[in-house]
């Protein structure tokens, strides 16, 4: 199996033992994605809707770099601090992901890294 680890200054450094995406067969496998700003490695601060944004944001900049994109994501999995922001976190969701959405699972955690509000998980394709 050819495997090829993505890596980009465009999107949050791993913050532990992974890398930001592992390319494999065809796929695009993303490690989770929280509200750290790239260029300061630090948590941004706001509300669900804002830390959605930001981490979607990081997502896209992973999956470029792998040579993918949202468009051809096919499996999300988010993590919310608390299942009361899903709504809020919907809505910034839905923007990204308003065309044929992937398939995606969504669960409540009690604590995410560094006291994020949201985390996402993705596998795209490659075009």
């Amino acid at each position: 199996m050819n495997r090829q680890v993505v890596r980009t200054h465009k999107a949050p450094r791993a913050i532990g033992p992974y890398s930001q995406a592992i390319v494999a067969n065809g796929f695009v496998f993303c490690s989770g994605q929280i509200a750290l700003d790239p260029a300061t490695g630090a948590l941004i601060e706001g509300d669900i809707a804002a830390q959605t944004e930001r981490a979607i944001q990081n997502l896209s900049a992973v999956l470029e770099a792998a040579g993918s994109s949202l468009a051809h994501v096919v499996k999300t999995t988010v993590f919310l601090r608390s299942m009361a922001d899903f709504a809020a976190m919907n809505a910034v969701y839905e923007r990204y992901f308003s065309e044929n959405p992937p398939a995606r699972s969504t669960v409540g955690n009690l604590e995410l890294p560094r006291g994020a509000l949201f985390e996402i998980e993705a596998i795209a394709a490659l075009p």
